[in-house]
């Protein structure tokens, strides 16, 4: 049975979020959920969210997860939106511990992160599988970009996060905590692996002014055409070529704000005293 599969994109981060769903049932599924945030003025904002909602109320289907491939660090989730409004468990890969462990202390957040990731309904390990309505989904640990990296396979499809990216831009950077560019090598031959006919579906496309923005690509493309990682390229010379990029990257414009609510599933910070929640700036930390 194949999923009915329908990609949203945020302008401002380029990033693609996705509701699959069976429908003899009407069950779904969210992967990768963006919560707008202006750094300028500290508001949040709902309509990427608010689109995804549309989308499933139009549609009539039931929610059971809300998904995260890794945490991100270019946009807020808005998975505790979703569920507030849809229903649905949120859930992530175990590795998410390791993350609020890294930073939980840079932050000095104490006791408002668990750091167990209870934070989640539900923590994924490698090859766990669940099902949606008809639809059997599993979880495939990818880590190299982040350590609680995962992707999501339904039937053909795989929603990839940001291990690899269209192939004219490459492969994820592997310079956050928990990164590992040998690791990342290691999982992308294992998404290279999965049968011929899957299609990958990624987070984020950074298209070129001679090319249309795209959301998915065959598994095949990504083999043969991958500009950092197809045609066969060895571990020691993709190891090589990706700390030498990652060496000159800035960091991503959202990171502070996204890594604070991502930890925490898409929550807020808690507010003070003064009712007013709080994004923290480690100076001359990160």
């Amino acid at each position: 049975m194949k999923p009915d599969i329908q990609h949203f994109h945020h302008d401002q981060s380029g990033t693609f979020s996705y509701v699959v769903s069976d429908t003899d049932s009407g069950s779904a599924i969210v992967i990768d959920s963006v919560l707008g945030f202006s750094v300028v003025s500290g508001r949040t904002d709902s309509g990427p969210a608010d689109a995804i909602i549309s989308f499933v109320e139009q549609k009539k289907l039931n929610v059971e997860w809300i998904l995260e491939t890794h945490a991100h660090a270019d946009h807020l989730s808005a998975a505790t939106v979703l569920k507030d409004r849809l229903g649905g468990k949120i859930a992530a890969g175990v590795g998410i511990r390791e993350v609020q462990a890294h930073f939980a202390p840079i932050f000095n957040l104490g006791d408002s992160l668990s750091r167990d990731g209870s934070e989640f309904d539900h923590l994924f390990a490698n090859n766990d599988e669940f099902e949606f309505g008809g639809l059997r989904c599993r979880v495939m640990n990818t880590p190299g970009h982040t350590n609680d990296s995962v992707t999501y396979i339904v039937g053909n499809a795989a929603f990839v996060g940001d291990t690899v990216f269209m192939t004219d831009f490459g492969t994820a950077r592997c310079d956050f905590p928990g990164g590992d560019a040998g690791v990342l090598y290691d999982s992308i031959q294992a998404l290279f692996a999965l049968p011929d006919d899957t299609t990958i579906y990624l987070c984020h496309d950074y298209p070129p002014t001679d090319r249309e923005l795209r959301h998915s690509m065959s598994l095949k493309e990504q083999k043969e055409n991958n500009i950092h990682i197809g045609r066969g390229v060895d571990r020691e010379s993709f190891v090589t070529m990706r700390e030498a990029r990652d060496a000159g990257l800035g960091l991503p414009a959202l990171v502070i704000p996204s890594i604070q609510v991502n930890i925490r599933a898409g929550r807020l910070p808690p507010a003070e005293d003064n009712e007013i929640a709080y994004i923290k700036i480690p100076l001359d930390t990160l």
